[in-house]
């Protein structure tokens, strides 16, 4: 991705929020914070929303700058400080009186400075049913822990980490093949319905007070995710291996070493990127320790408790993803090993 779309955008848009009763309208302010690309369905959703006959927005927020301007959105309220408490774009921002902010993968705490200026206080769409999973990376951590169920709540933005009242929630069904980079866009999709229909709640002040506390005793943590983590360690099951590269999926990935022992016992330390996997229906399939072998159509890698990690798709250095049997016959008849490794934790994360 380029670089200068991992800036933090923040766009302003004039909403027009009316019931059916109203004689006439009253435009809201609001600002919009995002970051990354998966904030473009909050973008697009309200675009659509614009259309509805009790939702009328004049101006449409975007989280890369230049998908804003390709939807022909004025450049000078296109914001792309590096902080939300810069003195600069926070006189910006009172100058622009918002009534209401909202944010949708945003990445950074906002200062008080910042939540002070709305009235109507700032709103986040948050990938997961709150208070579980506060952090950076809710979505990869919950796919890491095999959730069956997760969802995705509006919240309102306080100091502490995702740690303010919420107003409406979703949950849904979580399968075992699902991907983060999927599972985030169903969630952020999700949480853009919530916010279009909570909007009217919002910008009358209803929702603060049907807004519910979260209970902190049941909060858990998300922490940032690190190329570190990237590491697949098969000393452990195969159902936790595959979760993880689920989990992993996009950014960092998920990798292993495996060591090619050619025709004349010569070695060669592999590193190889794991893109798919499914947990094996067999046990006790493995002849040799470490050894990796290949049956149906996918690398079976030898794990904890004699299950086995089926690997269907690799990307070998330097080479586009493949199949694995692509990758098993481009061996010509060369044996596979595991290359053991250490378990690299997730790093410690305040709850602020």
């Amino acid at each position: 991705m380029n670089s200068t779309l991992m800036l933090r955008r923040f766009c302003c848009c004039n909403a027009t929020v009316t019931s059916s009763s109203a004689v006439s309208s009253q435009k809201k302010p609001l600002v919009f914070l995002g970051s990354p690309e998966v904030s473009a369905t909050v973008l697009d959703s309200l675009f659509n929303a614009s259309s509805k006959p009790d939702f009328t927005f004049e101006l449409m927020p975007s989280p890369v700058a230049q998908h804003a301007l390709d939807r022909g959105f004025p450049s000078d309220l296109i914001f792309t400080p590096e902080r939300a408490g810069e003195e600069a774009f926070l006189y910006s921002l009172k100058a622009l009186q918002p009534d209401l902010c909202v944010t949708a993968a945003y990445g950074n705490i906002l200062p008080t400075k910042f939540l002070n200026i709305p009235p109507m206080g700032t709103v986040n769409i948050h990938p997961s049913l709150l208070p579980l999973y506060r952090g950076a990376a809710p979505v990869q951590r919950a796919l890491q822990d095999g959730v069956k169920e997760t969802g995705v709540s509006l919240a309102f933005t306080i100091r502490a980490l995702d740690a303010g009242p919420i107003i409406a929630r979703k949950t849904l069904e979580v399968d075992d093949h699902i991907k983060a980079p999927e599972l985030l866009d169903l969630l952020f999709s999700e949480g853009t319905k919530l916010l279009i229909h909570e909007l009217p709640s919002l910008f009358d002040g209803a929702a603060k007070e049907k807004a519910e506390p979260q209970d902190d005793s049941k909060a858990t943590l998300a922490p940032k995710i690190t190329p570190e983590e990237s590491w697949l360690c098969f000393d452990e099951e195969a159902s936790v291996l595959h979760n993880k590269v689920r989990a992993f999926a996009g950014w960092p990935g998920t990798r292993a070493k495996v060591i090619v022992i050619g025709t004349k016992n010569d070695q060669d330390i592999l590193d190889l990127k794991v893109i798919t996997t499914r947990v094996s229906s067999h046990r006790n399939h493995v002849t040799e320790e470490d050894e990796i072998t290949f049956a149906n159509g996918a690398l079976v890698f030898p794990c904890a408790r004699s299950s086995g990690l089926e690997v269907l798709e690799v990307q070998p250095p330097g080479k586009k993803v493949m199949p694995a049997a692509a990758f098993w016959n481009g061996l010509r008849g060369q044996k596979l090993k595991i290359v053991k490794m250490e378990r690299v934790l997730p790093a410690a994360m305040s709850t602020l």
